[in-house]
Order: structure tokens, then C-alpha cells, then sequence
């Protein structure tokens, strides 16, 4: 299974935003590639905070948009909206502990240890910052 981060999700979503055609194609082809692919639910969570959010973007996506992007990609059948589950906080304590995490950083140790927990074998973000956990591939599809 394939993930996808926040940040590939929002500039799908926002025409204006530069990666929006690369972003748009990634997606629209793991759409049509049949293959199972998920959102962690803090992405979902990131996605409408983000692209509601007014000082983010002027205008910001009215929340009926936002909501729903999210329901057309989760409407499509090989699209799995994944989560914690029993066993998921050993993932999360080892991902903290290996990748010394502290303060908000926390945020993205909880979407890795969702990803693996959840058997995902590649994010796709354009965050770096998910290169501390070694123990999940990721890939930016953009670049």
C-alpha cells in the first residue's frame, strides 16, 4: 500500500499552488493504477486545517470544497483511510525514541508509525522531514 502526506493532498487541491499539475498527476495515476492506497487520518485532519485556513491561503478553500476533495478521493475504491489500532503505540515509541523526536515533531513520528503499523511500503510526501524514520520508505513523487 502507498500513502500520501498532507502536502501532496493540498497541492492537488489548490490550483494555484505550484506543484498543483504534478501533484494532480501523481495522484490521478495511483487512482488509476488499481493499486490500494491510503490517507492517515491526520492527514485527512492536516488537509481541511490547511487549505480552510485564511492565512494560509487568500481565499481559503470554503470547507464544503475541502470536504469534498476528501470524499471523491475517499469514494474511490482502492483508497483506504488508515489509522492507530492495537499495536500502534509500540510503532509510535519506537520511531520517538529511534528518531529522537520532541515537541511538534511528534506530528509526523504519529503519521509514520500510522503508515507502518497499517503495513504502508512507501509514503509519498515532498516533507524531508520523514527521512529521520528509516524504517518507512517514502518518495516524492514530484520530483
Amino acid at each position: 500500500m502507498i500513502a500520501v502526506d498532507t502536502n501532496l493532498l493540498i497541492y492537488a487541491h489548490r490550483e494555484e499552488m505550484e506543484f498543483h499539475d504534478s501533484a494532480s498527476k501523481a495522484l490521478g495515476g495511483l487512482i488509476a493504477s488499481g493499486k490500494r492506497w491510503g490517507i492517515p487520518w491526520p492527514c485527512l485532519h492536516e488537509f481541511i486545517s490547511i487549505s480552510t485556513h485564511s492565512r494560509v491561503f487568500d481565499p481559503p478553500s470554503p470547507m464544503k470544497l475541502a470536504l469534498g476533495a476528501l470524499d471523491a478521493w475517499m469514494a474511490v475504491p482502492n483508497c483506504e483511510m488508515i489509522g492507530e489500532g492495537p499495536g500502534y503505540f509500540s510503532q509510535l515509541k519506537k520511531l520517538a525514541i529511534n528518531g529522537k523526536i520532541s515537541g511538534p515533531k511528534i506530528h509526523d513520528a504519529r503519521i509514520a508509525a500510522i503508515c507502518l503499523h497499517n503495513g504502508v511500503k512507501e509514503l509519498w510526501t515532498a516533507d524531508r522531514d520523514f527521512s529521520r524514520y528509516t524504517s518507512l520508505k517514502t518518495r516524492n513523487p514530484l520530483a
